[in-house]
């Protein structure tokens, strides 16, 4: 199982959050979008705990299980389809979200996450 991480599963996982720390155990390959990485970074800006959540992140990153996804040409492909298609629909979803789900359906991996707009994706599977 190829699994990519939603900001708030990165967090559930490092809060011991069962269903999530199973998730990550299980999963053969684990992907960190990039713009997951910002999201985290910005939260442990604001924080008062930066260092310690920089060193885990840097941690969890060296893993050889884990990779990041970047965006490239490719990916502004699927990240019109997907604004249009949910457009048509009227569920709009916040602009990183958006990136998140094109690198996901781009990549072909699932996306573990808590936000339900997700699902409105099409071609996207959420665990």
């Amino acid at each position: 199982m190829n699994v990519a991480l939603d900001t708030n599963a990165y967090s559930d996982f490092l809060r011991g959050e069962t269903s999530r720390v199973d998730i990550v155990r299980r999963a053969t390959r684990l992907y960190l979008p990039l713009i997951v990485i910002g999201e985290l970074r910005a939260g442990f800006a604001a924080g008062s705990r930066e260092a310690a959540n920089q060193a885990g992140l840097k941690q969890f990153l060296a893993s050889p299980r884990v990779s990041v996804l970047s965006p490239d040409e490719e990916t502004t492909e699927h990240y019109a389809r997907i604004f249009l298609q949910l457009r048509k629909q009227g569920a709009a979803i916040p602009t990183n979200d958006l990136w998140i789900a094109a690198l996901a359906v781009q990549h072909v991996v699932e996306l573990c996450t808590s936000d339900a707009h997700f699902r409105h994706v099409a071609g996207l599977t959420v665990c």
